[in-house]
Parts: C-alpha cells; structure tokens; sequence
C-alpha cells in the first residue's frame, strides 16, 4: 500500500511540505519572535502603577523597572497585566501595549498567508501545467496577470466603490477572466498559424502586454496604481473574513486543483494534451487536431491568469502597472518542482499546486530568516534546474531498466 503511495510524484512532494514546515516549525519554537498588541483605553478609565508590596502609585513615582503590575481600574471593575506582559504604556494615548512571544510560522496568521501567496500561482501553474505537458512554454503569464488587473481594476473604479455585488463580482472577475483568455488565444492561435515556437511567440507578448499595461493605465487614469473598487467586490467577496481568515483565494485555488485534475484525468480533451506532448506526430496519425488542442490550452491559461489577477485586485483593492513581474518564473518554476516535464507529456494539476505551495514555504521561510529578498530569484533558477536536472536522471534510469 504505502510502496503505490510513494509512486506518485505528489507523495514526495507532500512529504517534502511535511518536512520544510516541521524544519520552520522547530526553528521558530527557539527563535519565537515578539509581538506587541495595542489596547487604548478611554478618559473614563483609571490607570495605577503597583509595585511588588501591592501599593498603587500615580503615573511617573516609579521607575520601569519597579512597576511590578499595571492596574486598569472602571467602575469599581479592576484589571491588573504583571509588568512581565507589558512592553510599554503611553499615558498621551492611554495606549497599553501587551507583549507575547509567538513561533513565527507556525502560527494561524503565517500559514494562512502562506496559502494565500501560493494560491495566485497555483491558479496559473495549473494552466501552465497543461502548456508544459504539450511541450510548449508561456512566459507571458506574468504580463497577462498584471494587464488583466489593470483592466479588471478599471471597471471596478468604474463602477464605483458603492456598486452591488450582482454587478461588481461578474464584472470583476469576467473583465479579468475575459481578458486573460484573449491574451491566450493570441498566443496560441500566433504560435500554431506562423508555426513558430511558443518561446518566441510568448516572449514577445510578454514584452508587448507589459508596456501596454503601463501604457494604459496612464492613458486612462494618468497613475501606476488604480484603487478605490467596488468594495462589494473586494472586502464583500474575495477578502470576506470568516473566523479570522481570508480563504477565498484558497478556496478558488483548491477548487481549480480540482478543477484540473478532472480534465487531464477523466476527460478525452486531457487525455489529448497529453498525447500530443508525448508524440505529436502520431497524435496527427490519430486523428487528434492538434492546433485546437493547442490554441485552447493557451487560451485556458491566459484565462486562469485572468482569474488570479481578479484575486489579486479584490484581495489588495487595488492594482499597480508592475503586478506580477517576473511571476512568469514562480509559475514554471511551480509547475516543474510539481513533476511536470519541459519535455512534454507529463505532469499533474495537483502537482502544481504543491509546487507552488513549497515555493512560497521557501520564500516565507526566507522572509523568517532575514534572507536578502533579492536572493530569491536564485533560489528559483536554483530550483527549476535542479528540478529538470532530477527529471532527466529519472528519464535516463526509467530507459537503461527498460
């Protein structure tokens, strides 16, 4: 049973999740970093310093070190914080400020922001997923992320910031989905009608999407950033607090996952993706068009880029001409630790999503240490090389024992 588990490439790469998160946990639990958490209090309320006998003394009679208890005091009600709680008290704002010491990833708020940066990539990886199994390449998905979310953020201002969540959520998403989706017809339809490798078609559109994204921002509002949306759309929807968290990117990354799973798995359209990276010419001989296949799988990914670019703009109400430069290398990068081959005909959507999942545990874990940021974009060439240099090992193995 466990010997079919551990064939799948997904088992590794959830026991390597297990194993970077059980390494930060450890690391956090000896190094726990400080948080500080503020209470203001009102006029109304009495504020004592008590030293160790129990005396109460007004403000300024003891010095920091001989304040051995705060004591709030209202209404014959009293609250006292032990001075080894207490990081400071300003008496100008009537501000307590309480000191604690947490582990700084394991934690609700870090694990949750850790699936929320890998949720944007993994919706992107999945369609890459499907582009790399047909042995092609998208290095525009980060320029098609960043325009969709300028013209997603565009019709959101549009509409005003008072606008129904009837109108703003369809508009927000569909402008960003649309638009992603056109972006990938493009590329797909240019790489298939010239003939040309998709390296040179998707690289130029990189360049081209990108100065357009500048461009029409500052034709059209004359700034680099684009905020105030609807805010139906953006903290009525796609950051809606439930106990303490915003899942809604989570839930549309587990639910493109899914999503993905079932084409490449259970559908003839996946059975055809992966047919064709595997041979294309006998995938002609069998009669599968090949160019439709191709062209909507483009088109697909262009689309998903669209969608996370909508999650995006809800999630930080706003856009800025430079949203996701050099995202295009994250997304690869995930889709080839997650088992897929630049080789063409193999690869998985759950695969994907984990990939991306351990690239933003090493980036966070990264943010923990104090690492230089700039360092993780050699962590990430580091990362795909090793990743296809490991897939060619497997490949060379696979063919002597056979």
């Amino acid at each position: 049973m466990l010997s079919r588990i551990f064939q799948h490439q997904e088992s590794g790469l959830v026991l390597v999740i297990i194993l970077l998160m059980s390494a930060l946990s450890i690391y956090g639990m000896f190094y726990p970093v400080k948080v500080k958490s503020p209470t203001v209090f009102p006029e109304s309320v009495e504020v004592h310093f008590v030293d160790k006998q129990g005396t109460e003394h007004a403000q300024g009679e003891l010095g920091r070190n001989q304040i051995h208890a705060f004591r709030f005091t209202v209404n014959a009600e009293t609250t006292e914080y032990p001075s080894s709680r207490v990081d400071r008290y300003d008496s100008e704002t009537r501000t307590l400020y309480l000191q604690s010491w947490k582990n700084p990833f394991l934690n609700k708020d870090n694990l949750v922001l850790v699936a929320k940066n890998a949720s944007f990539f993994a919706i992107m990886a999945v369609g890459m997923t499907g582009v790399i199994i047909l042995a092609g390449i998208d290095l525009s998905v980060g320029s098609i992320y960043g325009f969709c979310a300028i013209l997603g953020a565009m019709a959101l201002n549009t509409l005003g910031t008072d606008a129904s969540w009837m109108l703003s959520i369809p508009i927000g998403i569909g402008v960003c989905v649309l638009a992603g989706a056109l972006c990938g017809l493009a590329n797909g339809a240019m790489t298939v009608g010239f003939g040309v490798h998709p390296f040179v078609i998707t690289l130029g559109m990189m360049a081209t999407l990108r100065g357009l994204t500048v461009y029409t921002s500052q034709a059209m509002f004359d700034k680099q950033s684009i905020g105030h949306l609807s805010s139906s759309f953006t903290e009525g929807f796609v950051k809606r607090e439930f106990f303490g968290v915003y899942p809604v990117p989570i839930l549309f990354m587990v639910v493109v996952a899914i999503g993905g799973w079932f084409v490449l798995a259970r559908t003839v359209f996946g059975r055809r993706i992966l047919a064709i990276g595997g041979n294309e010419t006998a995938a002609k001989y069998a009669g599968i068009p090949v160019g439709r296949v191709k062209i909507l799988v483009y088109t697909i990914t262009g689309a998903l880029a669209g969608l996370s670019a909508a999650l995006y703009i809800g999630y930080l109400g706003s856009a800025e001409t430079n949203a996701g430069n050099a995202y295009e290398l994250q997304v690869i990068a995930a889709t080839v630790i997650g088992g897929a081959s630049l080789m063409g005909g193999r690869g998985t959507a759950l695969g994907a999503v984990l990939g991306a999942i351990i690239i933003q545990l090493i980036n966070n874990a990264m943010v923990n240490l104090g690492v230089d940021p700039s360092v993780n974009q050699i962590v990430m060439g580091g990362a795909i090389i090793l990743a296809v240099i490991i897939d060619q090992s497997k490949q060379r193995l696979a063919a002597r024992r056979s």
